[in-house]
């Protein structure tokens, strides 16, 4: 077998598909194939397009009804499905927060209570009007982010349409978010490092992957920090205020999008996050505010 690798910018991140194939041209078109599809995913739900489904459906807040097809329809109901497990805390409404937190702002600064308010007010999954055929949100300035799902979701469509093409050893790599269809080609599985959460350049552990997915929840993507305290964009919907518990969280699950709400939702939870985790049997790591790393997947 030869091995084939493309790598390719999407979803605001840096990705790459590598594939052993004895058809490179074949393998060559499956990868196109699978990229086009995270383009369309990123169109059709990107926050930041006017002809989104995501905008369309912001711009209709406190109006009528917006009708979704059925892979949105799929997409509120995991949604919805988090926000049950969560107890309230995996919001998809939550993204309102960046109103108020600019962590691009120089010299950051935390919110008043008052910004907060202001801000949480437009929050509440549970009052949207939605079913498989439509969705309405409630009241003006209300929003839905698919954020936290939709980078995981193309990945797990990637590895379905590498699959369908008849691709058996490949490995998937959204920004960090990872997915196997199979081993290398020497049946050996994929060595996938854990970033860590607080050295450039550096693994806190890794994992043998053969077949299934491994996403991370962290505090290091978009944050800031004054007076020793780190602030982060992962934050508490009914608060309005950014996680410390944790610095990350890594899950490993046959489902990208399963590993990624697991892992975010386990950040959420902040002290609760290890009996939430054990509750949904997957392996899982993490490493607490204090640098400790938990879990049992942690490496002999």
């Amino acid at each position: 077998m030869k091995q084939f690798r493309q790598t390719f910018r999407a979803m605001a991140a840096e990705n790459e598909i590598q594939l052993a194939a004895t058809d490179m041209d074949g393998a060559r078109r499956a990868a196109e194939a699978a990229i086009a599809d995270v383009r369309r995913i990123e169109a059709k739900y990107s926050r930041y397009r006017d002809d989104s489904v995501t905008t369309r459906i912001n711009l209709a807040a406190g109006d009528a009804p917006v009708p979704v097809d059925a892979e949105t329809a799929a997409l509120l109901r995991y949604a919805d499905q988090c926000h049950t497990l969560s107890g309230g805390l995996f919001d998809i409404t939550s993204g309102v927060l960046r109103r108020v937190w600019d962590f691009k702002r120089e010299p950051p600064t935390v919110p008043t209570a008052a910004e907060l308010a202001a801000a949480v007010a437009h929050i509440g999954w549970a009052d949207v009007e939605w079913s498989a055929k439509s969705v309405r949100l409630p009241r003006a300035g209300m929003e839905i982010d698919f954020g936290g799902i939709g980078k995981e979701y193309a990945a797990d469509r990637v590895a379905t349409i590498l699959l369908e093409r008849g691709l058996r050893h490949g490995l998937v790599n959204l920004g960090g978010d990872i997915r196997a269809i199979g081993p290398q080609a020497d049946g050996t599985p994929w060595r996938v490092g854990i970033r860590h959460p607080r050295r450039d350049n550096a693994a806190v552990a890794g994992f043998d992957l053969a077949a299934g997915a491994l996403a991370t929840s962290g505090d290091y993507e978009r944050y800031f920090d004054i007076g020793g305290r780190r602030y982060c964009h992962i934050m508490n919907p009914r608060t309005g205020m950014p996680v410390a518990h944790w610095q990350s969280i890594s899950v490993v699950s046959p489902l990208c999008v399963v590993a990624g709400s697991c892992a975010t939702i386990a950040m959420l939870l902040e002290s609760g996050a290890e009996a939430f985790l054990d509750a949904q049997g997957v392996q899982w790591l993490g490493v607490a505010a204090d640098g400790s790393v938990r879990g049992p997947a942690i490496p002999d």
